[in-house]
């Protein structure tokens, strides 16, 4: 609860948590679970990623986990994904022997084929999610007692679940809820409820396995051993297919680079081709601090950053989704039944109420609070969507030579909105919730959607929308250099301001001025000189910085990418090598990241696995691999900046970024 003063201090002496960087995802494209490296899974929600939580042990220590494992041990002797996949396998050495779990969500064959799916609006592929959680554990060695103890809480803990039995047997169990889901759980396990939770021990001998299956949906449960390998099965041939569309490099940094590509994969969701920006809710920036936000959404924002990691290692199909999400976004009714215009966020769903509230009975990740649902950043004027959609469509087109009436109606509403607001304050890229500023980063990606825009108008043909919006990027281009350089030659934060800001490392990457520019190449170099903690970039300094709240903050991750990135951009390649190889092995044990990294200790904070985090990870190593292997194309546009005019696009460069 709040104290006397209307802050959130920290609960009352929580229980242990694991590290954030110690959970492991599991995916099926629709929804997401964490596991803790005990062996429990700590967070689901259903029926979508950011419906309540009905395992929220992560947020709570009592709010409901699903455990198989051994009896008489927490600590595993090591945790891998299968290769190629997102299939984990837990190995343990207990005092009678060893055991393997292994975890996954199914993901089976296409199996509608007398009717629709309901929430499917992306066409259907050749796989489809399960809806069904298959936990298997095979003693390799001796003999393991193995347990299981499944205890869902609905509703972010606040509503313990009963069971009653489905079958004659002991192995089939239910939920008596049904509102959101109903869970059903089959085994080949003697189950037995008592209260909210269902427990089950059974002693294996080397070379003998079982196996128990929760599912949600109305999809079959395995009925034996043999089907849930089966579906193991398929799901690893679900991941590795996937996997194999892609075009990695042929270099030591291409086992990263599709870790980020998986986990960006399980971040997505198939029905509707939106991307979460991460799996989870209120991990804190600052543990026992109050920077504790909601995440289980997609940002506008992210879409130029999704499209360009996705058209650079060929997953085409994945970014004609991701545009087809937006258009979606912009076609739905608004409050009064028309299109509505673009927000901030959407939910996965492209629902666009994302109120935000406090879940005040939860103690929160390591006593940090509040804990927050929905996010209010949701209704909040962000200047720089604008932009980071229309390079979304400019990218696609230059990949897909073709440019559809449906993104083009995308582009002239966010042009327009963009030359519409362009002069005014707003809240920035960090959503800051003092008072609004003049962002330089917000100009500059309005710059970005009428440059771009200018650019697609001029390949349709439409030479007078043309001319206009190169008349107002040309306008924009010289505010921003006129009012955001300081005496020193950096670009700075916003208007007037003197401080530095990590969102800048983005303006050799949007061509906002050629990279021998000795503005841009001081901007770079100041905020990796003074930006950072122990070499690691912040976003800004909270002591200079109104963002409306207490306390301090991390390192931000993608920023750091980001530097590695502008890095390169500006010829430092050897720096750029040094903090990207620094930067891959902070990565968790599973190869994921965290938003943020304490620079001190190398704890990784905030919500976990992080889309934005990857993203700038798989631009940046790309930006190395491809100077390394010195065949990076030139800046496109041309190196002038804003001056330069509409041109044609050409259709087979791939983007350096």
């Amino acid at each position: 609860m709040p104290t006397a003063d209307g802050s959130f201090g920290p609960a009352a002496a929580p229980h242990s948590f694991p590290a954030i960087a110690d959970y492991a995802i599991l995916s099926d494209c629709e929804n997401t679970c964490l596991v803790a490296p005990g062996g429990a899974v700590e967070w689901l929600c259903l029926p979508r990623p950011h419906d309540p939580s009905v395992f929220g042990t992560l947020l709570d220590r009592s709010a409901g986990s699903f455990r198989l494992g051994p009896a008489d041990a927490q600590v595993p002797a090591s945790r891998r994904y299968l290769p190629g996949t997102k299939v984990l396998e837990t190995t343990w050495q207990t005092r009678t022997g060893w055991l393997v779990v292994t975890d996954f969500l199914a993901v089976g064959p296409w199996h509608r084929r007398q009717e629709r799916s309901i929430v499917h609006r992306r066409t259907p592929g050749d796989f489809d999610a399960e809806h069904v959680l298959i936990r298997i554990a095979t003693c390799v060695y001796g003999s393991v007692e193995t347990a299981l103890a499944c205890e869902p809480s609905f509703d972010y803990g606040r509503t313990g679940a009963t069971w009653e039995y489905t079958a004659a047997g002991y192995e089939e169990a239910a939920t008596t809820i049904s509102d959101p889901v109903r869970l059903r759980m089959s085994g080949d396990l003697r189950l037995g409820h008592e209260g909210r939770a269902v427990h089950a021990r059974h002693r294996l001998q080397a070379g003998e396995s079982c196996f128990a299956a929760l599912g949600w949906g109305t999809r079959p449960l395995p009925a034996d051993l043999l089907e849930a390998r089966e579906m193991l099965a398929h799901t690893e041939r679900f991941w590795r297919e996937w996997l194999d569309a892609a075009a990695f490099p042929d270099h030591t940094w291409r086992e990263p680079l599709q870790r980020s590509a998986l986990t960006l994969k399980a971040l997505t969701y198939t029905p509707t081709g939106a991307l979460l920006a991460a799996s989870t809710t209120s991990l804190p920036e600052q543990p026992g601090g109050e920077r504790n936000w909601d995440y289980r959404y997609t940002w506008i924002r992210d879409a130029s950053f999704t499209l360009w990691a996705l058209h650079s290692l060929g997953l085409d199909s994945e970014a004609d989704d991701f545009l087809a999400f937006l258009a979606d976004t912009l076609e739905a009714p608004g409050h009064e039944g028309t299109p509505g215009e673009l927000q901030v966020l959407y939910g996965v769903d492209g629902a666009r109420e994302v109120t935000e509230s406090l879940l005040s009975h939860l103690s929160g990740y390591d006593g940090s609070r509040p804990v927050r649902i929905g996010n209010a950043a949701h209704d909040q004027d962000q200047h720089d969507i604008y932009g980071a959609v229309v390079d979304c469509v400019y990218q696609h087109t230059r990949n897909r030579d073709a440019l559809s009436e449906r993104s083009w109606r995308l582009v002239l509403v966010a042009v327009e909105a963009a030359l519409d607001r362009w002069r005014k304050p707003d809240r920035g890229i960090w959503e800051v919730r003092g008072e609004p500023r003049h962002f330089t980063h917000s100009k500059v990606m309005c710059w970005v959607a009428a440059d771009r825009g200018s650019r697609l108008a001029a390949l349709r043909g439409d030479t007078d929308r043309a001319a206009r919006w190169h008349a107002a990027a040309a306008e924009i281009h010289a505010d921003v250099l006129a009012n955001a350089v300081d005496e020193r030659g950096r670009l700075t934060q916003y208007y007037g301001a003197d401080g530095l800001d990590a969102s800048l490392l983005l303006l050799p990457l949007f061509r906002f001025l050629p990279c021998d520019d000795p503005r841009l190449r001081s901007t770079v170099l100041a905020i990796a000189d003074e930006l950072t903690e122990d070499g690691l970039v912040l976003r800004y300094r909270t002591e200079t910085t109104d963002d409306g709240l207490n306390g301090a903050e991390g390192s931000f991750l993608a920023c750091s990418f980001w530097l590695v990135s502008a890095l390169v951009e500006i010829g430092e390649t050897g720096r750029a090598q040094a903090l990207c190889e620094r930067l891959l092995a902070a990565s968790s044990p599973l190869g994921l990241y965290a938003e943020e990294l304490d620079p001190g200790t190398g704890r990784h904070l905030g919500n976990f696995p992080q889309a934005l985090t990857h993203l700038a990870l798989i631009n940046a190593v790309m930006h190395l691999v491809r100077a390394e292997q010195e065949v990076y194309v030139g800046g496109w546009p041309p190196a002038s900046g804003g001056a330069a005019g509409p041109g044609p696009v050409p259709p087979t460069v791939r983007d350096p970024r």
